[in-house]
């Protein structure tokens, strides 16, 4: 029998990887880690204390607060906030990013992005939900001030990223730059157990996940990939929570779609909380994510802390042949636009 490996083990043994490895990202790695701990325990009992339902108010992107994104948020702020290791967060539920006063001795270097409850519309109904992160080597000077630009950052700065998955089990997976490893926790000790090591995405697979209601919003081009997908027998699965849905990708291989919409035309999800993550963890697996636009997520400049993007994500194979259907609408689109200027 092969001996456990936990999470903090796991993170102890690859901190040598890390290109400043003073210790801080693996203790912030280890604080993400127990907050979601304490949020696994009270979305496992939500259900028996009154803690589910909304809580009457709007987050920062204009949505309704459940309760149990309120606590998910707080633990998360509370974790980060103590450790020393952290100089700044921001989360989706909070309008600006949150200063942390550091620790005497300490300059901390990396600020840490997160989305505390993603899928909270599912609570109620006892579906899976999550919660997403991100990791950044602040561009001010550690002795200074933080600056928004150091929040800023393309996707391609993020030094680490990852989810927990809130589901039948409760799983973290993320990545340094050095692949994408998932622990799963073992409720008998309380430990993040390595089960899913060097995680890679199949090349494709034999599911499309996106909200098929808005077909008739959608593009072209998007709108023939889906018919696409019927044609060849791909089936749809949506579960309406990023985690679940990309998770189920990572893991079988498949595709997953969030492109814009007429009431959403820059896309519903936010670039620096949900797509940026998400992709760094799927192009480590082996995986592509790109917008609707075809150009690669990782490489945007986000303008602002909850800025919305489009997002198709998932195996290498369905990506390509996705985008090879929304570029010939393009170009036809351009042809089209080039014939007018001509005529006229």
């Amino acid at each position: 029998m092969n001996r456990i490996i936990t999470l903090d083990e796991f993170i102890i043994r690859r901190q040598k990887d890390f290109p400043f490895a003073s210790g801080e990202l693996s203790g912030l790695l280890r604080d993400i880690g127990v907050a979601s701990k304490v949020i696994n325990q009270e979305v496992n009992k939500a259900g028996l204390v009154s803690i589910l339902g909304m809580n009457g108010s709007e987050n920062a992107s204009g949505e309704d607060v459940a309760k149990l994104d309120v606590f998910a948020n707080d633990r998360m702020k509370d974790f980060l906030k103590t450790s020393g290791e952290c100089a700044a967060i921001a989360s989706e539920e909070e309008e600006g990013f949150i200063h942390i006063d550091q620790v005497e001795g300490k300059n901390s270097e990396y600020i840490v992005v997160f989305d505390p409850l993603d899928g909270s519309s599912n609570i109620d109904v006892n579906v899976s939900i999550g919660t997403i992160f991100a990791i950044f080597r602040r561009k001010s000077a550690s002795t200074g001030p933080i600056e928004m630009s150091d929040f800023l950052q393309k996707g391609i700065e993020q030094v680490a990223a990852g989810y927990v998955l809130y589901g039948s089990s409760t799983m973290m997976v993320y990545t340094t730059g050095k692949g994408v490893n998932g622990f799963t926790l073992d409720p008998g000790i309380g430990e993040f157990c390595l089960s899913h090591p060097d995680m890679k995405i199949p090349q494709r697979g034999k599911y499309y996940s996106l909200n098929q209601g808005y077909y008739r919003s959608y593009s072209l081009g998007v709108q023939d990939y889906l018919r696409h997908c019927e044609k060849e027998g791909i089936g749809l699965r949506y579960i309406g929570s990023m985690v679940a849905d990309i998770h189920r990708t990572l893991i079988k291989g498949g595709i997953f779609l969030y492109p814009e919409t007429k009431d959403n035309p820059d896309g519903k999800l936010r670039l620096v909380y949900e797509c940026n993550p998400m992709a760094f963890l799927v192009e480590q697996a082996g995986g592509i994510a790109i917008t609707s636009n075809l150009t690669r997520i990782m490489e945007e400049e986000p303008t602002g802390l909850h800025q919305r993007k489009t997002i198709i994500i998932g195996s290498p194979d369905m990506v390509n042949k996705a985008a090879g259907f929304i570029e010939s609408h393009i170009v036809e689109k351009e042809k089209n636009r080039a014939s007018n200027v001509l005529s006229d």
